[in-house]
């Protein structure tokens, strides 16, 4: 899909404010995609990545949003359909990682509860709201939602063990999803990234760095926002409307299980 002076379809793209959603946002637009990115801070950040957005020629809006909040939902959707009139695409990409890294044995309830409020109660009901909205309306556009998970969905990390349970359901929701929206030719899919070079990752680079030369990852180096963001724009945009409940592992090899 290229940009062009007509209508233009838009995607909703939670976490949108920096890191992988800042590139996810900027590859939507370039491919004719008005954007409309939630976050749950507001700031410099928000509006740096709508100019983003606008430079490539498409609307932007930011709607703060926390995703917890799944009462909140609701709103979020009728103001992203109320910007171009309908939401063609959901890009899950809002989450968090564990509070601390440590010893399994010491996780404690309330840190579970945020991060599988955020990475999946809140992803669950923000699919469903969005589903909804799809499954009762027709578009010219093609129409798709995409979750963003992590290697996590499948590679256990004992220091991080309620990222690991929020993130492994998403494989899930994802097929779940894509089974009762087929009929509706609606893509649902899932994107899988490996270590990203992100903010996220900024307070662990050298201990990633140091295992990228012992060979954690089989194209050693770190992987970057931006090749993210060129495989959800890829299953965002229609290109591959025979694939739904697919996943896409964007890791440099590091899932591939080898000897």
């Amino acid at each position: 899909m290229s940009k062009s002076n007509g209508p233009s379809p838009t995607a909703l793209v939670t976490g949108g404010r920096r890191g992988i959603g800042r590139s996810i946002c900027v590859e939507l637009a370039r491919r004719g995609f008005a954007v409309v990115l939630t976050d749950v801070t507001d700031d410099e950040d928000a509006q740096a990545t709508c100019d983003l957005i606008r430079n490539e020629g498409q609307a932007a809006l930011f709607v703060r949003s926390d995703l917890s909040d799944v009462q909140s939902h609701a709103a979020i959707v009728d103001a992203a359909i109320g910007f171009k009139g309908s939401v063609e695409c959901l890009v899950n990409n809002a989450g968090v990682g564990s509070p601390s890294r440590g010893d399994l044995l010491d996780v404690r309830p309330e840190a579970f509860d945020t991060v599988l409020g955020i990475n999946l109660r809140g992803t669950f009901f923000m699919t469903q709201a969005v589903a909804r909205h799809m499954s009762t309306t027709t578009s010219n556009f093609a129409r798709s939602i995409v979750t963003v998970s992590s290697v996590s969905a499948q590679m256990a990390s004992p220091e991080r063990g309620e990222y690991c349970l929020s993130k492994s359901a998403l494989p899930m929701l994802t097929q779940l999803f894509a089974l009762r929206l087929a009929k509706s030719d609606i893509g649902v899919f899932e994107v899988r990234p490996g270590i990203i070079r992100t903010p996220m990752t900024a307070g662990v680079a050298q201990k990633y760095e140091a295992r990228f030369e012992e060979g954690l990852v089989p194209a050693a180096r770190w992987g970057e926002s931006e090749e993210v963001a060129r495989a959800v724009a890829t299953l965002a945009d229609g290109s591959l409307p025979f694939c739904t409940g697919s996943v896409l592992h964007v890791d440099g090899g590091l899932s591939i299980p080898a000897f």
